[in-house]
Order: C-alpha cells, then sequence, then structure tokens
C-alpha cells in the first residue's frame, strides 16, 4: 500500500511538473513573441555578447592557472595576452569600418565563430601548446572579442529611437555592466571545469556551448542590422568628429590608468606581499568585476540630476568631467597609504572597492556617451575608433603595469594610475556642453 502511494505521489509529480512546465512554456513564449521587433533583436544581441564574455572570462581563467601550474611566471603569463590585447586595437579599428560595410549581424556572428575556432585551437595535443601558438590563439580571441562587442555596443543605437536617450543609456548600462558582472562569472566558469573537467574538457564545453549560440545567431539575427547606407572608404576608419576624438583619448587614458595597476601589479602584490593564495587572489578579482559590473548596470541612477529638471546632463561634459575629477586622487591616495605602511591590507582592499564604484560609473557614462555621439548611419565606425582607444589604453596599462611594478613596486603603479586619471578629467572637461 505504501508502495502504491509512493508510485502514485511520483506519477503525480512528474504530471504536475509536466503540466506547470508546458504552462511556462506557453506563458514565455507568447510574453516574446509580443515583444516588438527591435526588442527581440536587443535580447538576441544581448545573449550573443553574455554566452561570449562568459566564454571569454573562463578561457582568460583557464589559460592563466593552467599554464601557472606548468610553472609559468605572472609576468610570462601576462605575455600570453599580449596578441589579445595588440589584435583587439587592430580590430576596433578595421572592424567599424567592416561592420558599417557588411552589416553588424555579420560582424557579431564573425566574431562568435572566431571564438569557437579559437578554443578548438587549444584542444591539440599538449606537446602543440607551444607559446606562440597559445598566442595565436589569443590573438584570434581577441580579434573576435572586440567584433563582438563592436557590433553588441553599435546595435543598440539602432535598435532605440532618437527620442528616447534616457531609454538609450539604461540598456547601454545595463549591456555594459552585465558584460562586466559575466566575465567575473567566467573566471568562477573557468576554475571550477579546470577542476572538474580538467584544461582540454573545459576548452571542449566551452566550444560546444558558444557553438549552439552561434549556430541560434546565425538564423536569427536580423540580416541588415547596421549596414550603413553609403558604403564607407576604408580611408575613413578615423573619426573625424572632434567630439569622438576627445570621448575616445579620455577613454584611452581612464582604461590604462586601471589596468596599470590592476592587471598584474594587483595580483602579484596580493600574492608576494600579502601572502595571499593563488585561488584567493583570483576570486577576490573575480568578485570585484562582478561588482564594478553591477555598479555599471546601476550608472544612470547616479548621474541623473533632480527630478525637478525635465532635462538630464547626461550628454554634456559637466557630468563626464565631475566624475573623472572624483577618482582622480583616489590610486594616489592608497599610495600614500601603502608607502606609510598604514594598514596595507585594509587600505588596498577599501581603496579597491571605492576605486572600483566610481570607476564603474565613468565606464558606463563613456559607454553610453559614445553610441549617443556616433553617427546613425555607420554607426559602427564612430564605435570601433572610440573602442580602438580603450584597447589601446589596455595595452599601454598592461604593458606598465608589468614593467612598473618590477621596477618600483605597486605604489608608482598607483601614482602614474593619478597621473592618468588627470589627463582624463583634463581631456573630459575639453567635450562640448551639448551635441
Amino acid at each position: 500500500m505504501q508502495i502504491a502511494q509512493q508510485n502514485l505521489c511520483v506519477w503525480w509529480g512528474k504530471w504536475i511538473w509536466k503540466v506547470d512546465g508546458w504552462f511556462l512554456t506557453v506563458f514565455f513564449y507568447k510574453k516574446i513573441t509580443d515583444l516588438s521587433p527591435q526588442i527581440k533583436q536587443y535580447l538576441l544581441v544581448t545573449a550573443n555578447y553574455w554566452a561570449f564574455t562568459l566564454t571569454d572570462g573562463a578561457l582568460r581563467m583557464l589559460v592563466v592557472l593552467h599554464f601557472y601550474q606548468l610553472g609559468y611566471s605572472p609576468l610570462n603569463i601576462a605575455l600570453l595576452f599580449l596578441f589579445y590585447e595588440v589584435f583587439g586595437v587592430i580590430t576596433n579599428l578595421i572592424g567599424g569600418w567592416l561592420g558599417a560595410r557588411i552589416g553588424l549581424n555579420k560582424t557579431m556572428n564573425i566574431g562568435l565563430g572566431l571564438q569557437v575556432f579559437a578554443l578548438t585551437m587549444l584542444l591539440v595535443p599538449s606537446e602543440m601548446l607551444t607559446i606562440f601558438w597559445v598566442m595565436s590563439a589569443q590573438a584570434l580571441s581577441g580579434i573576435a572579442k572586440d567584433l563582438n562587442k563592436m557590433s553588441a555596443k553599435s546595435s543598440i543605437k539602432l535598435l532605440v529611437p532618437k527620442d528616447a536617450q534616457d531609454k538609450l543609456y539604461k540598456w547601454v548600462a545595463i549591456l555594459t555592466g552585465s558584460k562586466n558582472t559575466l566575465k567575473g562569472a567566467g573566471f568562477f566558469l573557468g576554475g571550477v571545469l579546470l577542476t572538474l573537467a580538467g584544461f582540454k574538457g573545459a576548452i571542449a564545453v566551452l566550444a560546444a556551448g558558444l557553438s549552439l549560440t552561434w549556430l541560434f545567431s546565425l538564423i536569427k539575427l536580423k540580416k541588415e542590422l547596421g549596414k550603413a547606407k553609403n558604403k564607407p572608404k576604408f580611408s575613413e576608419i578615423f573619426s573625424k568628429s572632434k567630439t569622438i576624438n576627445i570621448l575616445s583619448a579620455a577613454r584611452l587614458f581612464l582604461f590604462a590608468a586601471r589596468d596599470v595597476w590592476f592587471v598584474i601589479a594587483l595580483p602579484v602584490y596580493l600574492t608576494d606581499k600579502l601572502d595571499w593564495q593563488h585561488q584567493s587572489v583570483g576570486a577576490f578579482i573575480a568578485l570585484w568585476i562582478i561588482a564594478y559590473g553591477v555598479v555599471q548596470s546601476f550608472a544612470p541612477h547616479f548621474t541623473k540630476t533632480s527630478k525637478s529638471t525635465t532635462k538630464t546632463t547626461i550628454t554634456n561634459s559637466q557630468q563626464a568631467f565631475t566624475w573623472a575629477c572624483l577618482i582622480t586622487s583616489i590610486p594616489a591616495g592608497i599610495a600614500l597609504l601603502l608607502s606609510n605602511n598604514i594598514y596595507p591590507e585594509i587600505s588596498l582592499l577599501i581603496g579597491l572597492l571605492i576605486f572600483g564604484f566610481f570607476f564603474a560609473i565613468n565606464s558606463s557614462l563613456h559607454s553610453y556617451l559614445i553610441v549617443r555621439y556616433a553617427s546613425a548611419d555607420g554607426v559602427s565606425l564612430d564605435v570601433g575608433f572610440y573602442y580602438m582607444a580603450n584597447a589601446i589604453g589596455r595595452l599601454v596599462g598592461t604593458m606598465l603595469s608589468g614593467w612598473l611594478y618590477q621596477t618600483a613596486g605597486l605604489t608608482a603603479c598607483l601614482i602614474v594610475s593619478s597621473a592618468f586619471l588627470l589627463l582624463t578629467s583634463f581631456i573630459s572637461w575639453c567635450l562640448p556642453e551639448e551635441y
């Protein structure tokens, strides 16, 4: 009798599960089908961007942990990503022109396909995983990442009405913030997959998952998205807009200011000076990036004017200048505390949290402004040029981070960071009041 009751409960539970699942499927399917074509395209672009970012963060962590286990030094591991950053600069410059000519749907799908190929390159036998081979795979991954990012950021401009700038800012902030949150989650995913499946098994899982996303995107992404009406010449890859050039310069120094102490100097300092374990360093950086991404998503709430005003100031130089000024002295303050040995661990961690908050607001505001300023026809040209400057900033910051820390220590990296932020503030002040 008891067994019969148990079987009945199991049958009843399965039936309820099926019915509930059917109703939920119908409900969400109806909700999605009722959305406007623009919203559907935005959701698809965002899903592509999220899937790519998750694999990108996981791949970076896999390479760092695997090659550290093989005996590579932190600086040598950083050099494995040199091609990743260099080709990011080139891709952003050429990718914007390419997107305007062939459409953002194609550049996004090319990016997804290249990332799948870069992942499969790492499935070769262990003896073939030479430094040059890994750097080549990372070069393809860098190209893929910036094609995907440029396509995602550019497409939002085309999916939001011109008179809905508040909505545009919110969408850009959510896309930018979620990207960094998922990149941090990717660090965790990479570590978990490496533990459970080993290096090759983890790479295979990432490649398989991203392949499904790629195939779905090839079928569903709008064919003419982002294609310029007037085909731009290759000579037009450099921006002729003074405003775009100013904002790009500000972005360059902003990201150089972060990476000059965050990319190499910070992890090595936490390991060598504060005796942190490697897994603790990885977990902390991942959580910092996740929190940084969350703040980015809420940036519009921090940069708006009071509710009594009918017009926000998010499109003029005052906001960009003000937020850049607020972050300028933070690295120098941390350097002062560290140089005087005033609770170095607490000073560094609290300083990092404060820096992360203000940096996230600055980054999200810049991401909105480039989409706001970019020309609607051939938007990817302006966005690509801007993210080229972003990639140069990351490259400069990464290389300086290793060299400065090796020759002068973390405090020198922090002082240079404040100098870069001071330049960012001055450049931001030169932005026009209205555009």
